[in-house]
């Protein structure tokens, strides 16, 4: 059996919930083979699933925070050292930033690049970067300035930090960036596949939770649609309706259109850098159990419980998704390749509550699943 749980943002990572999620197993099948492989997106945990995964280690540095205010960022290098891993959550995260403080307009990936200048300075070959869990809607501004981008006006000053700032942009400027990247491919994991801007782009969709009101969101907008149009009349890249260039408030275009980095999606590549794929292919794998903190319509744009239901459709395991909220339609799950949705939760109560006790709630779940599955097998068994 394979537990790959994301994590549970806000209450738990993706290793604690695999091992509550083992407990319950074991609770109730002690002789269970299980194979924990805790699990990520792009988003928070990215660096401490590939670290743990390959045998690798964890350097912290401290970069500007997503208000400008430094804060403990982190990066990893992976056992052998070829690949170097930077999660945007690392330096620009929402989580980063108290919920009366969050800024849309001038929250900033700066941080984020300061990240990838140290991890170049590894010796790496690659550079995988974690797009998800943003504070920012900047198109990734403040990562090409921190590199050596320069993002001028139409007075040829650098404009300022922000996604706000975008919208005096005039003209980029390559002259002055990090020659040490043209060593290095740049390898962007989305954890979502929307587009830069529009009804379904960074702004309208993913800068609400980060603190931007109605008015701003068209405002934001407009600051992206004006990123892509320079970039693409400076540097001949279209941007604008990439998949995943409106991962982490935009960061995926300015990696892909400025940098020349290969956009995939997050699980899947994260999937394939753990060695999951050969684990699946055992033929005493019989079960999959993975989870996140809410599944939802979002989470089949490239989440971690669609991704490994689609990969564990390929080897015919069932997948048994256990999750604090469900706003997914079961039908739309069942066709995504999941098996079973299960709520954690065993008892009216509300949202901290529920975060608060998540750990004992995910392995409460976990043992009443494995319940189930005993019942049934002893049904299945009395019948032949």
């Amino acid at each position: 059996m394979v537990i790959a749980p994301n994590a549970f943002k806000g209450s738990l990572s993706a290793g604690r919930a695999a091992e509550a999620i083992a407990r319950g197993v074991k609770a109730v099948f002690p002789e269970a083979e299980l194979y924990l492989v805790p699990m990520a997106d792009g988003g928070d945990g990215t660096t401490e699933c590939l670290i743990r995964a390959t045998g690798g280690r964890i350097f912290r540095k401290r970069v500007a925070g997503p208000l400008g205010e430094p804060v403990e960022g982190f990066w990893g290098l992976t056992g052998g050292g070829r690949t170097a891993v930077v999660e945007v959550a690392a330096a620009s995260g929402l989580a980063l930033v108290p919920a009366d403080r969050r800024d849309p307009l001038g929250a900033t990936s700066h941080g984020t690049g300061e990240l990838i200048r140290e991890a170049l300075g590894s010796g790496c070959r690659e550079i995988f970067i974690g797009l998800g869990g943003s504070a920012t809607t900047d198109a990734g501004a403040g990562l090409l300035q921190a590199l050596g981008v320069r993002l001028l006006d139409s007075r040829g000053q650098e404009i300022g930090r922000g996604g706000a700032a975008l919208q005096d942009l005039d003209r980029i400027d390559l002259s002055s960036l990090d020659p040490r990247l043209r060593e290095v491919s740049l390898v962007a994991g989305c954890d979502v596949d929307n587009p830069l801007y529009g009804p379904q782009g960074a702004a309208y969709v993913y800068a609400p939770q980060k603190g931007a009101s109605g008015e701003q969101l068209s405002f934001l907008d407009s600051c992206l649609r004006r990123f892509a149009a320079v970039v693409e009349r400076d540097l001949q890249v279209k941007v604008g309706e990439m998949a995943g260039g409106g991962a982490a408030g935009g960061i995926g275009a300015a990696l892909a259109g400025v940098l020349g980095a290969r956009l995939v999606s997050g699980v899947q590549e994260i999937v394939r850098l753990t060695g999951l794929p050969e684990l699946l292919r055992r033929e005493d794998i019989s079960l999959l159990i993975t989870g996140e903190g809410e599944i939802n319509p979002q989470s089949l744009r490239g989440k971690v419980p669609v991704g490994l239901a689609r990969l564990a459709r390929q080897y015919g395991i069932p997948v048994l998704v256990l999750a604090g909220g469900i706003r997914l339609d079961p039908q739309e799950a069942h066709r995504a390749g999941i098996s079973a949705l299960m709520a954690i939760v065993d008892a009216p109560m509300d949202l901290p509550t529920a975060m608060e006790r998540a750990e004992e709630l995910l392995e409460g779940a976990s043992r009443r699943a494995m319940q189930l599955l005993a019942i049934g097998r002893g049904w299945a068994e009395a019948e032949s």
